[in-house]
């Protein structure tokens, strides 16, 4: 079976160090997302969406914060940067920051970046989360890699670059929802509740993150309550 193109890992124990380590993370923390295993981390804002004509331009939350009198601190909350749950305030965002799903150009960003921060980066582990469809089977033919708070993941295979596959059936969109190389250099994670990414690594590999053109991203501490 494949996902995206990529076939099924089978072997989820390639995990376990993963989920082992989100169990000792304290709940409702980045830890209990992205293992303290790492030197450093940073929380990436998934972009909102201006509509011009037939194509979507990104919008960064500081432009959102501008435009309400709202600060893009790293803890912020959307909803606190919109002065509340508002579907959209034209014309600087016609549709929030994606949910539980990294937009594909902005995965693009991180995987050229992460490849450079790995040893393996034509071996990569991508999980997805069991709930988003039908299109998988169930538990006793598919392994899952069991994460705490039933984020269970179907795991598939591939290089670092593949990042931005869509590991949906068409029409749908989704992305990982986990990735980390071989070599667990980093992890990153975009929970399926959540509109922004966490990424653990190495301090030279999270301060070229918040150095990057179109990463709008800001330094994460493994106690911080997620957004």
């Amino acid at each position: 079976m494949q996902l995206g193109g990529l076939p099924v890992e089978t072997d989820v124990s390639t995990g376990v160090w993963i989920s082992s380590a989100r169990r000792r993370g304290t709940p409702g923390t980045v830890a209990s997302l992205v293992p303290a295993v790492f030197a450093a981390c940073a929380r990436v804002f998934h972009p909102a969406v201006r509509y011009v004509g037939d194509d979507d331009a990104e919008v960064p939350w500081i432009e959102v914060a501008a435009h309400n009198g709202t600060t893009a601190q790293p803890l912020v909350r959307w909803e606190t940067l919109t002065r509340g749950p508002v579907d959209c305030q034209p014309p600087v965002w016609d549709d929030g920051p994606s949910e539980g799903h990294l937009p594909v150009v902005l995965a693009a960003r991180l995987a050229t970046v992460l490849a450079r921060h790995t040893t393996t980066p034509a071996d990569c582990l991508f999980g997805r989360w069991d709930g988003f469809g039908p299109d998988l089977p169930s538990p006793d033919v598919l392994p899952r890699l069991l994460l705490r708070g039933e984020k269970d993941v179907v795991l598939v295979r591939g290089a670092v670059a593949d990042a931005v596959r869509n590991l949906a059936p068409e029409p749908h969109e989704q992305s990982a929802n986990l990735w980390w190389p071989a070599d667990r250099a980093w992890c990153v994670v975009t929970d399926v509740d959540l509109r922004s990414s966490y990424v653990g690594g190495s301090e030279d590999c999270v301060a070229e993150l918040l150095r990057t053109p179109g990463v709008e991203a800001a330094p994460a501490a493994f106690a911080d309550p997620v957004a």
